[in-house]
């Protein structure tokens, strides 16, 4: 029943056969078009492409998370029942810059986008990246936080990242769960399918 679930609940396709997933193009597009953003927003964005975290996890981080020096950002796992569960993600050289260029505007907050003291509400968090999609001309059911997770797993799987890194990244408790992303269809497979042509 569990796997069931997990299988209904992770899909890269909707019920047309629509992506759930930004393609490596949009991605990139999501990048640069973050660039252009005001520091925090720019900060917000690109940790969603370059972590695949959770917008959940995101709007909660604080800035002690970063730890900029060893290129690590270590989020709080929010979906799952224990408290305190927390993944450390590698991160570029270009979100650690973001990180910096950004702490003017958050240094002395309890949270990174704090509003408040508090995290930001959902919906200006889904705000700042709906608007970065509409810059990169990103439509379809793909345009959301939820399909730059997918799409960083499906980078992920296309760069040769090993399963169980990509799970320990992602926070997945089930490798069923995790293993979705090397099921990619489309010109992803055929790409994946290739290097053995």
């Amino acid at each position: 029943m569990s796997q069931q679930k997990t299988s209904f609940e992770m899909r890269l396709y909707d019920r047309s056969g629509g992506r759930l997933y930004v393609n490596e193009g949009e991605r990139r597009a999501f990048i640069e078009a973050a660039h252009k953003q005001p520091p925090l927003i720019r900060l917000f964005c690109l940790i969603l492409a370059y972590t695949g975290c959770r917008l959940s996890e995101a709007r909660n981080l604080k800035p002690e998370q970063f730890q900029v020096a060893e290129r690590r950002v270590s989020i709080v796992t929010l979906k799952r029942r224990r408290f305190g569960i927390v993944r450390g993600i590698p991160i570029p050289d270009e979100l650690a810059e973001a990180f910096e260029d950004a702490k003017p505007y958050h240094e002395k907050r309890g949270y990174l986008f704090s509003q408040n003291t508090r995290p930001p509400a959902r919906t200006v968090s889904y705000r700042w990246v709906k608007g970065c999609m509409d810059e990169a001309d990103i439509t379809g059911t793909q345009a959301c936080p939820k399909g730059l997770r997918h799409g960083f797993g499906i980078h992920a799987t296309r760069c040769g990242v090993q399963l169980h890194m990509l799970q320990k990244w992602m926070g997945h408790t089930s490798m069923h769960t995790t293993a979705i992303y090397a099921t990619a269809l489309g010109p992803e497979e055929v790409e994946i399918a290739g290097r053995m042509w």
